[in-house]
């Protein structure tokens, strides 16, 4: 399978810098696998399209201020940390600009010195390990991270104290990610009370999304990519209102390919919902037969990424390709801070 089969041309002015004003204000672009039929739409409209007794899954991760800005100890010179995966103990998976010349043992500074991380174990590529003193990072975080926005938003300030809320969800409870679950950014508190007063279940996974979100797929051949692990989580009482739901004919709404790949991961092991947690390191492209999703909410994604091939392997190449020209004639928004699909 070639990746060029899933290219497609993107003005640049389309991809959003800012969210929408109102979360919920957000287009929506309804596509019906069965009638390939379009309907244009907004967001706060949702539940226009689901049925009492449908189960709508979410991923609640939280978005770390994951981007620290600092110095090395011995020269003064500047750094940035990116960081990936907590191990536990104070150590870290990140990634270090510039890496070169920085050797294990070196100490880097942030937030005028109040958080100090050494680095560990580096590799000629790729990330490095540090160890941070003190080893409880979050609270420090919040004072000397950066919410570590994608790099197609250009901004020339970089961040704002805005993005802290509005690259985040609505539900965001367990810390962890790097970049934000971002079809769930359209969610507001009143939509999701009236999903539940028409009979729309829902339940919670966690999984924390990391930077092989931002990787691009290098080979040619789509089958070569190999995916960045990232841990998953999801408890009984979510798994079971699942389960449910499915045994009584509701159907199984994925907000956001992150929690798609979730799903599929448990549905793998067994063909059944159950309480679950681990890394995943699945690859979704055409081909893939789902297991347990039924239904998925969605942003616009880019061209020749591996989640533009999930949402191609969940409708099909083909009536994809017809709704992203469809969204570009309408004018939608797209990638993180843009405009959203429902696939039904």
């Amino acid at each position: 399978m070639r990746l060029s089969d899933f290219d497609f041309a993107l003005p640049p002015e389309l991809i959003a810098q800012e969210p929408a004003p109102q979360r919920d204000r957000s287009r929506l672009l309804v596509v019906e696998r069965a009638t390939r039929r379009f309907t244009h739409d907004v967001f706060a409209n949702l539940g226009a399209y689901l049925r009492p007794g449908d189960v709508l899954v979410v991923n609640d991760t939280r978005v770390i201020p994951a981007r620290l800005r600092g110095r090395k100890a011995d020269t003064g010179g500047r750094v940035e940390l990116l960081l990936l995966h907590d191990h536990g103990d104070g150590v870290w998976e990140a990634l270090l600009r510039p890496a070169a010349r920085v050797r294990a043992g070196t100490v880097l500074l942030f937030g005028e010195g109040v958080l100090r991380a050494e680095v560990c174990a580096r590799q000629a590529a790729g990330p490095v390990r540090v160890r941070f003193s003190p080893p409880d990072i979050y609270p420090l975080l919040e004072r000397c991270g950066e919410v570590p926005l994608p790099p197609y938003i250009r901004r020339p300030a970089g961040s704002t104290p805005h993005d802290r809320e509005r690259y985040q969800t609505v539900y965001a409870a367990q810390p962890g990610a790097v970049a934000a679950p971002t079809a769930g950014l359209h969610f507001t508190p009143e939509l999701l009370a009236r999903l539940a007063q028409q009979g729309v279940r829902r339940a919670t996974l966690t999984l924390h999304v990391g930077w092989g979100t931002f990787q691009p797929v290098r080979s040619e051949e789509v089958e070569a990519h190999r995916m960045e692990a990232e841990f998953y989580r999801l408890g009984e009482d979510a798994a079971a209102t699942i389960e449910e739901a499915r045994a009584a004919g509701g159907r199984v709404v994925a907000v956001g390919t992150t929690t798609t790949r979730a799903l599929e991961t448990i549905g793998q092991q067994s063909g059944r919902v159950v309480a679950s947690s681990g890394w995943t390191e699945l690859f979704i492209y055409p081909g893939y037969r789902f297991r347990v999703v039924d239904a998925l909410i969605t942003n616009f994604h880019l061209p020749r990424s591996t989640l533009f091939l999930l949402v191609c392997a969940f409708a099909d190449r083909e009536l994809m390709l017809e709704a992203y020209q469809e969204a570009i004639a309408a004018r939608y928004r797209f990638y993180s801070y843009g405009d959203a699909m429902l696939i039904l």
